[in-house]
């Protein structure tokens, strides 16, 4: 049976594993986006410039559902993997096609989500919120399966 110290260790380790991967998953989504969504976060304290304030929102929420889909794969890997390596495979190979949906989800649009993010449509920004936050479930389970 495993001391409570080794699963302290083995939860530091898997950490220390887990939120690079986040990060690289952020990393990524933000160096293929045209837009700087911390930027636009930022200049939505300008509350004299409604469009400003509103491509903050659209970017928060886009980010955000970035975030949390991101997490829920990396959540399954973490659960799922037998070691590091499994974890790391899968967690990059999570974030990898998350990013692909984002952008196949650009594909089939009428709309371009990189151009109507930065003008402020909040709707637009939700939605992608929730299409990232809907395809880590997806991931998720397939990585289970």
């Amino acid at each position: 049976m495993m001391s409570q110290w080794e699963g302290i260790l083995n939860f530091l380790i898997y950490l220390g594993v887990a939120l690079p991967i986040l990060g690289f998953g952020l990393f990524v989504f933000m160096i293929t986006t045209p837009y700087k969504e911390y930027g636009l976060v930022a200049e939505g304290a300008d509350v004299n410039d409604p469009r400003k304030v509103n491509a903050a929102k659209a970017a928060a929420h886009d980010l955000g559902g970035k975030v949390i889909g991101l997490a829920i794969v990396l959540a399954s890997a973490v659960y799922h993997s037998v070691n590091l390596v499994d974890l790391v495979i899968w967690g990059v190979l999570g974030t990898v096609f998350q990013v692909a949906v984002f952008y196949l989800f650009e594909l089939v649009t009428p709309f371009k989500v990189v151009s109507e993010i930065p003008k402020g449509n909040v709707s637009v920004g939700i939605f992608t919120s929730r299409l990232s936050i809907a395809s880590g479930i997806l991931m998720a389970a397939l990585i289970s399966y």
